[in-house]
């Protein structure tokens, strides 16, 4: 399992029957996570005054129970600071566990000793694109949310970043790659958080079950003559990370070398001192 321990400004205090206590900076949240299936007793008293909750209705969907708590605040990790919002559906803008693959990908750009081009598909609010631009890479950050990549803008100012060599593309992912392929564009390392299920922009049907592979495969077309690495992120309940490293194997390293290995990603619990399982990652690297 990959674990970042090195959050100051993120803590998951416990988590218990379905929800984890979680510390945003000075903010502290419980939201729902279907992994945290266990009922071991609420003793931390911040589980019954929280600065904000997030409360499942019965029709699917839910909402916050707020106390005090602004629109949005502050988040840093290491030099990347970002801007963390209570949003529909439980989400902050920032997953946590990420930030081991964050640490990965700085590694592998500073240690490659030239210029590299990261494409960062499926972006979100950009994390990933922000630690890319920080170790020096250029990057080309890719969502169909218009305001998931204003979000990442406004991160990017927050990190002193709003000059660096970063392209904000709104668009469907399949489709850039297949227009980038066309045009002759290449990228040495590739990015990709694919959700486990959603809808195109003429309502075409996404399954991550049924489209990762044809989407790797794609992607592997866009990368360059000397690639240097390929995280692929999954939150996909029952796709094992083993599954990650065979599509993996089957097409970088087949194509290209190097090598592939595959975890969960988790976050350690303070109150418990275990680790939550955080949905699985892959990462393909030459060498």
């Amino acid at each position: 399992m990959w674990i970042c321990e090195n959050w100051k400004d993120y803590e998951l205090i416990d988590c218990s029957d379905g929800q984890k206590l979680e510390r945003w900076g000075n903010q502290i949240l419980v939201r729902p996570d279907p992994q945290a299936i266990w009922n071991t007793k609420k003793t931390n008293p911040a589980w019954n005054k929280p600065s904000a909750k997030y409360s499942r209705s019965s029709d699917g969907g839910g909402h916050w129970e707020k106390s005090d708590i602004p629109e949005s605040w502050k988040v840093r990790y290491g030099n990347l600071t970002f801007n963390v919002k209570p949003m529909n559906f439980k989400h902050t803008g920032i997953f946590p566990e990420q930030a081991t693959n964050w640490d990965f990908a700085m590694s592998q750009i500073k240690s490659a000793n030239r210029p590299i081009s990261v494409l960062n598909l499926f972006a979100y609010t950009g994390a990933a694109t922000l630690a890319c631009a920080k170790a020096g890479a250029s990057v080309c950050h890719v969502d169909a949310a218009r305001g998931m990549v204003s979000w990442a803008k406004e991160n990017a100012a927050t990190s002193g970043l709003e000059n660096a060599p970063i392209r904000w593309i709104v668009d469907d992912c399949i489709k850039f790659v297949e227009r980038e392929i066309r045009r002759g564009k290449r990228y040495d390392a590739i990015i990709m958080d694919p959700p486990s299920y959603g809808r195109g922009p003429a309502g075409e049907t996404w399954k991550l079950e049924e489209n990762l592979w044809d989407f790797v495969c794609l992607c592997a077309g866009a990368l360059s003559d000397n690639p240097l690495f390929v995280i692929i992120n999954s939150y996909t309940t029952g796709l094992s990370p083993s599954v990650l490293t065979y599509i993996s194997e089957s097409v970088f390293t087949k194509k290209f070398g190097g090598k592939s290995e595959s975890q969960e990603l988790g976050l350690p619990v303070k109150e418990s001192g275990l680790i939550l399982p955080c949905g699985a990652s892959c990462r393909w690297q030459a060498y």
